[in-house]
């Protein structure tokens, strides 16, 4: 609170109702020594389209869908009286200084009649001569002729560096009071079509199919259009009418020459008249110009007193008639210009110039011709009465109108870089670069002042952004990138979106070329809300994922919220989904997920032995098992589906794997609890033993080795397997243990040696006698190979006579571990069982198919 202004909450007090005391007055003097406070970001909201546009220069623009309450109601038409204020603002400002006399139109009646008697009949004509024929004059005096032909009057455009669409939007501000409001395209056609009005469009730059465009787009308007012989030409069906307009003849460049200078003509300069007039071929603004140089010259042979009551190039009073010839008073001859210096006088008319004048030529040519505002001039030539020179160019023709500003006259430009002028045009840039910079970003400065300097500012940003490089300094900051980054939001605010993209291009690569990684992410992010609200959704998907791409790496949160946000309104417009089944703001979408693996083609796998009925073969139900790394294929399960590729399949996977070991070291247990070897049925390893041999066509048990572990003289084979009953590792050469963390018994019976070296297998049908113990003396031989073996057939000596052998064997089944990938093992079982009176009915099973089943 302020102390000498004390409010009732201050100190506890409530208001007395006395009079708060007024501050006392602050001396101008100290008016500056104290801290401001700082000036916040200048923020607009506009509305475009059926967009909410929040333009933000600190952290990027903000778009969403413009609520109802938003939305603005439909444009109206300007008065008549506010359309006069509109168009004494958008002509060029008058230099300081004393009226420079209007020159009349010479020579142009014909072509004056013709074009208001056709724009009269609504015909649009198209007005085609060289630069500096004079075709700005004739237009000026046709629109002050058809002031009274239309309904929305008369109105003034000016097509240079403007497309079709830049016009339509810049008639529709002209005739239709919108404020912070750019309607879409079919309700801009909808407006414009109902304007009608005489609409006078210099320096226009398209032509063909575009200039149909426009054309088409408001049929109640008459276009009287001027244009350069090098702009392309109307359409063949174009309903144009043209009008060429040429160079004027003898007597009326010397008419024109002696209106400039003021007096007659003496007999020599109206021969260098002459030769001149040839030379330019009757072009008037070259008279303009010849008729400067007559001018400086009569100032320079002017008495010598006469600078000293007057001042320098000031006119001295001359007691002679207008018409009487020029006479030097004090016998001073200057000599006439040269023929070539007439026909190119640009360097000998800014050689006499001022100072301030010309360095204001030289900033315009840094600039590309365009002439910096009068108001501008002071703070750029460091001059306070710097504004005076744009009088002084505008007085010798080296300058001349397009639109509200001022460029460079036709031909001016090359003739000064010929003459020098173009020395130092990257320190020149720099300054108004600079000066620019600060002035839009001022928060007294409107954006649609900015606006009007837009020419200026793109032209500062063309010559500095190829010069752009990295500083050496990371505290120092590109000067085009600082120009981009503080006008371009100015230029999205006045509704100039053309120089707004121009800008924000310009600073993108100028960021890139200086690598500042924050700063292009801000352009890229200007130019993805740019291409959303115009209808290009591909283009501004790309955008501005680059842009949250290089804010997401520099941690900015709050550029990449505003960035997944606009991101999220392309995804809707354009009715897509982004990757991951997530909007691009980090919500999921309902019913976007999907499994990322499904139920193999084989079938539903499963990792456990169907139980059959007695007499039948079990069968084995597997996945197949797909090529590849171990890591990516399926994994067993129980009873269940399995499916790869998620959390929770991970965890039934292991779960199941628990439980197959389980269930095998269950089954194990069982099988060896019982130390009786009278029963062979019993005596079966946990690990495959039946398998075909590789020697013959019949399946025989694997030879076990002589001397083999644990005291079982039965013959089993004994591979590296899991411990036995005494926690030992069966009788193989390998002490290392198994790899595989389960016990799994084998699926298929493995024979057991005799009594006298005879393999035995469990016969198909029961046998009720007791199997002979086996003797201690038998021997094997060890295995050739794991998986193949041959075992001898003896006849056993408590039977008489030998069946034939039958060999049922069970197709292949693949075997699959959840830790590890699937290995194939066939299984194959040997029923061989000797016919006697005492052997009827069915066999028993195996170990195995009594306990319910294999785990495999």
């Amino acid at each position: 609170m302020d102390p000498n202004n004390r409010g009732p909450e201050e100190y506890g007090h409530d208001d007395d109702g006395q009079a708060p005391r007024s501050r006392p007055p602050r001396d101008a003097l100290t008016a500056d020594l104290g801290q401001h406070t700082p000036a916040l970001a200048r923020t607009v909201q506009l509305v475009s389209g059926d967009f909410l546009l929040t333009v933000n220069p600190v952290d990027g623009s903000e778009i969403e869908a413009c609520p109802p309450g938003e939305r603005p109601q439909r444009p109206t038409k300007f008065s008549a009286a506010e359309r006069a204020d509109l168009a004494r603002a958008a002509l060029p400002p008058v230099p300081p200084g004393p009226a420079q006399p209007r020159l009349p139109l010479l020579e142009r009646q014909e072509e004056r009649e013709r074009l208001v008697r056709l724009l009269a009949r609504g015909r649009s004509v198209r007005l085609t001569g060289p630069a500096g024929s004079g075709r700005t004059s004739l237009l000026d005096a046709v629109a002050d002729d058809c002031a009274d032909l239309a309904p929305d009057g008369v109105v003034r455009l000016s097509g240079y560096r403007r497309t079709a669409t830049d016009l339509l939007y810049d008639l529709f501000a002209a005739v239709y009071n919108a404020p912070l409001h750019r309607p879409e395209r079919d309700e801009l056609l909808e407006l414009v079509h109902g304007i009608g009005a005489v609409v006078v469009l210099d320096d226009v730059e398209i032509g063909g199919t575009a200039l149909d465009e426009l054309l088409d787009a408001t049929p109640e308007c008459a276009f009287a259009i001027a244009a350069t012989p090098d702009v392309p030409a109307p359409s063949a069906d174009s309903l144009l009418e043209e009008v060429f307009l040429g160079g004027l003849d003898r007597s009326g460049g010397l008419e024109l020459l002696e209106r400039t200078v003021g007096r007659v003509l003496t007999e020599e300069e109206a021969n260098w008249a002459g030769d001149l007039w040839f030379e330019s071929e009757g072009l008037p603004l070259r008279f303009m110009q010849a008729g400067a140089l007559l001018r400086q010259r009569d100032q320079l042979q002017a008495k010598e007193n006469a600078f000293d009551d007057f001042g320098v190039f000031q006119d001295a009073p001359v007691d002679l008639p207008v018409d009487a010839p020029f006479e030097a008073a004090d016998g001073h001859d200057v000599p006439l210009p040269s023929l070539a210096e007439g026909a190119a006088p640009a360097a000998l008319l800014a050689s006499r110039l001022s100072g301030s004048a010309r360095a204001t030529l030289r900033f315009a040519i840094a600039l590309g011709g365009e002439v910096p505002h009068q108001t501008h001039l002071p703070a750029l030539v460091d001059d306070t009465h710097a504004d005076a020179a744009l009088a002084e160019l505008a007085g010798c023709a080296l300058v001349s109108p397009v639109g509200s500003r001022y460029r460079l006259a036709a031909g001016v430009q090359a003739q000064l870089e010929a003459a020098g002028y173009a020395d130092g045009l990257e320190e020149q840039a720099r300054t108004a670069a600079q000066h620019y910079t600060w002035w839009a970003g001022h928060p007294s400065v409107t954006p649609e002042r900015v606006c009007a300097e837009a020419d200026a500012v793109l032209a500062a940003l063309t010559l500095l952004v190829p010069l752009t490089t990295a500083p050496a300094d990371e505290q120092d900051e590109s000067v085009a990138v600082q120009l981009a980054r503080t006008a371009s939001p100015a230029f999205a605010a006045g509704l100039n979106w053309n120089a707004w993209e121009r800008a924000l291009r310009s600073g993108a690569e100028a960021s890139r070329l200086a690598g500042e990684v924050g700063e292009q992410a801000y352009f890229h992010h200007e130019l993805g809300i740019l291409a959303l609200c115009g209808g290009q959704l591909d283009r501004a998907r790309a955008e501005l994922e680059s842009s949250i791409g290089l804010r997401a790496a520099l941690a900015d949160k709050r550029g990449t919220v505003a960035g997944r946000r606009a991101l999220a309104l392309v995804a809707d417009r354009s009715g897509a989904v982004l990757p991951g089944g997530r909007t691009a703001a980090g919500e999921e979408v309902p019913d976007a997920r999907h499994e990322e693996s499904a139920s193999p083609p084989g079938g539903v796998p499963a990792a456990f032995v169907l139980s059959a009925p007695v007499g039948e073969p079990s069968t084995l139900v597997t996945n197949r098992a797909e090529p590849g790394p171990a890591s990516k294929r399926v994994g067993v399960g129980v009873g269940s589906r399995l499916v790869a590729g998620t959390r929770r399949n991970l965890v039934a996977a292991g779960a199941g794997a628990l439980l197959v070991a389980v269930l095998g070291t269950v089954v194990t247990l069982g099988a060896t609890s019982n130390n009786n070897t009278d029963n062979p049925s019993e005596k079966v390893g946990v690990n495959p033993s039946a398998s075909q041999g590789g020697q013959d066509d019949s399946l025989g048990a694997d030879k076990a080795k002589k001397g083999g572990g644990g005291g079982n003289d039965a013959g089993v084979v004994t591979t590296p397997t899991d411990p036995g009953p005494d926690g030992t590792y069966g009788t193989s050469d390998d002490p290392t243990p198994p790899a595989s963390t389960s016990e799994r018994p084998s699926d298929s019976p493995s024979g057991t040696k005799g009594s006298g070296g005879t393999s035995t297998s469990p016969s198909k049908s029961p046998s009720k006698s007791p199997t002979t113990k086996p003797s201690s003396s038998s021997t094997s031989k060890p295995p050739t190979s794991p998986s193949s073996s041959v075992s001898p057939t003896d006849p056993s000596p408590s039977t008489s006579t030998s069946a034939p052998t039958t060999t049922p064997t069970t197709p292949p089944s693949t075997t699959t571990s959840a830790s590890g990938p699937a290995s194939s093992v066939p299984a194959s079982t040997t029923a061989s069982a000797p016919q006697s009176s005492s052997v009827s009915g069915p066999a028993s099973s195996s170990a195995a198919g009594s306990s319910g089943g294999s785990v495999i």
